[in-house]
């Protein structure tokens, strides 16, 4: 896995292993690696938010943790589709773009809440478009450009929203403790 940058601090000093944790992404490999990390993390119900600016690798990471999960085929990402649909062994996976939105209450006029939180697992990009309306998620993870880290540079900020979140976080410091 990538080493973490750092962990952000609050004035309510979390449990070392409960605040956000910052990955540095060198390039699209560090992406995909970390992306196939969280991805033993996953399972039935799990909702996890992607958020970063266009081009910041929000399909990349999706495209890392549908290979990491065993699906070989073609992975897009469903800005005009609204949503893409993974059949995979243990779970489907819907993958949400939310870009297109233009109100808070689209995503649910579509019929898309029966598909998070159920008995799949719901990859949302964008979810600042539909916030009001989108249960908590899992886990957050937001993708910035590292402007100091050359031209393909990422870093990734993840941020646990639940008790599963705070368990996944909690894994993938110890993983990279181990690397």
């Amino acid at each position: 896995m990538s080493k973490p940058v750092s962990n952000a601090s609050s004035t309510a000093k979390p449990a070392p292993d409960s605040g956000p944790l910052t990955v540095a992404l060198v390039d699209a490999s560090a992406t995909e690696r970390l992306a196939a990390q969280v991805a033993g993390e996953l399972g039935p119900g799990f909702v996890l938010f992607l958020s970063g600016d266009l081009g910041a690798g929000k399909t990349t990471f999706t495209r890392g943790l549908l290979r990491a999960l065993g699906y070989p085929g073609r992975v897009k990402s469903p800005t005009f589709t609204l949503v893409e649909s993974y059949d995979l062994s243990k779970f489907q996976l819907y993958h949400f773009d939310f870009y297109r939105l233009s109100s808070d209450r689209d995503w649910l006029d579509a019929g898309f809440d029966d598909l998070v939180g159920g008995s799949g697992v719901a990859v949302i990009e964008w979810p600042e478009r539909a916030a009001a309306s989108l249960p908590p998620p899992d886990l957050r993870l937001r993708l910035e450009f590292d402007t100091a880290g050359g031209e393909q540079a990422r870093v990734a900020r993840l941020e646990a929203g639940s008790p599963r979140g705070l368990e996944c976080l909690r894994r993938l410091r110890a993983a990279s403790a181990a690397c």
